[in-house]
């Protein structure tokens, strides 16, 4: 039996123009792609709504339902820093939560928690005050008789949602998700909606 032929490494598409790393502030609702291919008859918002700038691609992902900060560059070196895990980019997210965090919850948060696709790395994970953040459109949904709290969690993966799991793995449902910084890049002083140059 011959043996199998090792795969070619993949080629990254050339970089076209200067080097562009846009910072964005990614509305609630706006699907982190520039087409919206599974919905024909009734499209949802995209990147493409805000962003006119050829040859730029985001660096990672950000669920719909979620906002702040997304990264979009033409450096293939920069996407791979910022969106592989095994470069441990932290990224820090403020999270409001439905409940009282306890000490052993948050304790969890920071040990690592067991989620169906395995542990997560330990995290940094602080109870804060509530934010000054833009309002969210549509507003966040609340129960009167439940208490909510904020949270600043950092983490350094980026699995499938992995933020909304992990609270709610300790109990603490995810009501607002907004990413503020990756590494020392922050959406701080971006409206939802605008973007700017790094």
């Amino acid at each position: 039996m011959r043996p199998a032929k090792p795969t070619p490494p993949r080629k990254r598409k050339p970089q076209t123009g200067p080097r562009r790393i846009i910072l964005f502030n990614k509305p609630f609702g706006v699907l982190t792609q520039f087409t919206d291919k599974g919905n024909a008859d009734s499209p949802r918002a995209t990147l493409s709504d805000y962003i006119d700038i050829p040859g730029v691609y985001p660096a990672g992902r950000l669920d719909r339902d979620s906002e702040g900060l997304l990264i979009l560059t033409n450096d293939g070196k920069v996407q791979a820093a910022i969106s592989n895990p095994r470069f441990r980019e932290p990224k820090t997210y403020l999270v409001q939560v439905e409940g009282t965090p306890s000490q052993d919850q948050l304790q969890a948060l920071q040990d690592g928690v067991t989620l169906n696709d395995g542990p997560t790395r330990p995290a940094d994970c602080k109870l804060i005050d509530d934010p000054l953040l833009w309002d969210r459109d549509p507003p966040v949904r609340f129960r009167k008789s439940v208490p909510d709290a904020w949270l600043s969690l950092t983490i350094t993966e980026g699995r499938n949602r992995q933020v909304r799991r992990m609270t709610a793995h300790v109990g603490l449902p995810c009501l607002r998700l907004v990413r503020w910084s990756i590494g020392e890049r922050t959406v701080a002083g971006l409206k939802p909606g605008e973007w700017r140059d790094a």
